[in-house]
């Protein structure tokens, strides 16, 4: 049996935050850590293929996010400005746009003057019944799905409405080579400090009492701490007990699961393709679709795949394609072909460029299902109703003995990012050091 002061269940941003606020306080850590790499949600392509970093998972800084510029600025990593050119596709013509939602201010001054939470789609049905309104219900349950990978069905509008009230569109960021330069300077600070971070070692197990806990593995490895972290995605402690990745806790944590059940997790898939050229700039394309889209940063179309975004403002022939919320579960058991398919047949209508053709100016191409995906099973967390309570609950440590850890505990206008796990990976930490 190892022993050490504290276990993490994860690697992820979450986990790894932990494991470095306890490093720094002179806490032996562990983790453990199902997949055969670190990092969770942030992965960089190794397709030899593609001509420079390409992002798997998280990509943006969404606004001025004091935990994350925090520690990319400590690790002397740098980030570069992104461009938010929006552009549309619709009734065959783009269309430069950054509105979204046909009557969106009328919207969202409905929105804002809601006084007790319903799911979105409730608001929708009390506030926007009727065909008239058909174009902006459709138009906002597709930004819903697409950009918090959420269903309507059980979406917060107080959640929402923080979300949209706090939006800082003029302040987006890349982080220069990759959000996998960050996650390498917090693996190599835990492992100096001393942190034992053990991969593809599944944990099956936790038996715990105050201030003791066990923790037994899918290889037989046996692991002992006073306390343990769960810093696994919610998609994974949301799954079934007979799914793969699952952890039984003896005895079991009924209330808190039961909370975790309170908290929405999306669905999402993500498309990365390289081009010979880039082809949808220069004078060819501009006199064949009617718009220069040489600074295009971002592109919706009503598709199967329905948002793309270029590198911009650098010229790259990189384009990512998106699906989120209840259209990427419907594609759950997809293979990686068929996407591909999708994705092209998507442009092929957006651009009148042959599939055939788009295909063979392919040089590099990658799927990413997050959601088929056994150790993550989804995007990210949205906040439905009960949310706040479940938060509540699960921030608190079970009998100061076992805690949480993620981007689903957050409770800021930022759920869903990388700031949101790293503050709640800090938070959990903090917690530990104080009981």
């Amino acid at each position: 049996m190892k022993s050490t002061d504290v276990i993490i269940v994860g690697a992820g941003a979450a986990g790894l935050m932990v494991a470095y606020v306890l490093i720094m306080a002179g806490k032996t850590v562990t983790i453990l850590e199902a997949r055969d790499r670190i990092g969770g949600r942030i992965y960089k392509s190794h397709n030899p293929l593609f001509s420079d970093t390409v992002e798997l998972g998280a990509e943006f800084i969404h606004g001025n996010l004091p935990v994350t510029l925090d520690l990319l600025k400590e690790a002397n990593i740098k980030t570069r400005g992104v461009s938010f050119e929006m552009w549309q596709y619709q009734n065959n013509k783009f269309e430069q746009s950054e509105e979204f939602v046909e009557g969106w201010d009328r919207f969202l001054e409905k929105v804002n003057a809601v006084d007790n939470d319903m799911t979105l789609q409730a608001f929708l049905e009390e506030n926007f019944e009727g065909k008239q309104f058909d174009t902006m219900r459709s138009q906002i349950e597709n930004y819903v799905a697409g950009y918090d990978t959420a269903d309507v069905n059980d979406a917060s509008v107080f959640a929402l409405r923080n979300e949209w009230n706090h939006e800082d569109e003029d302040a987006q960021h890349r982080v220069a080579g990759g959000y996998d330069s960050m996650i390498r300077y917090l693996e190599q600070t835990c492992i100096k400090g001393g942190a034992q971070i053990e991969l593809d070692n599944i944990v099956k197990q936790i038996t715990w009492s105050d201030d003791e806990v066990k923790v037994t593995t899918t290889t037989g490895s046996v692991y002992s701490a006073a306390k343990i972290i769960i810093a696994m995605p919610l998609g994974v402690l949301q799954a079934p007990d007979d799914a793969d990745g699952t952890v039984l806790f003896q005895p079991p944590l009924l209330k808190q699961k039961e909370a975790l059940r309170n908290i929405g997790f999306g669905s999402v898939i993500k498309i990365l393709l390289e081009f010979e050229m880039i082809f949808w700039e220069g004078d060819t394309i501009k006199n064949a679709v009617g718009a220069d889209l040489s600074t295009m940063g971002f592109l919706f179309a009503e598709e199967e795949i329905s948002t793309f975004w270029t590198q911009a403002p650098l010229h790259s022939p990189l384009l990512t394609g998106w699906i989120g919320g209840p259209p990427a579960h419907a594609l759950i058991g997809a293979t990686n072909d068929k996407i591909l398919r999708l994705t092209l047949t998507s442009l092929s209508n957006i651009f009148k460029i042959d599939t055939e053709e788009l295909k063979d100016k392919l040089i590099a191409w990658e799927v990413v299902n997050w959601t088929a995906e056994p150790f993550t099973r989804g995007s990210y967390a949205y906040n439905k109703v009960e949310s706040p309570e479940a938060k509540k609950l699960l921030q608190q440590p079970v009998n100061n003995t076992i805690y949480f850890a993620g981007e689903y505990l957050y409770d800021g206008p930022a759920i869903g990012t990388v700031e949101a796990a790293l503050t709640s990976g800090k938070n959990a930490a903090e917690l530990v050091l104080e009981t």
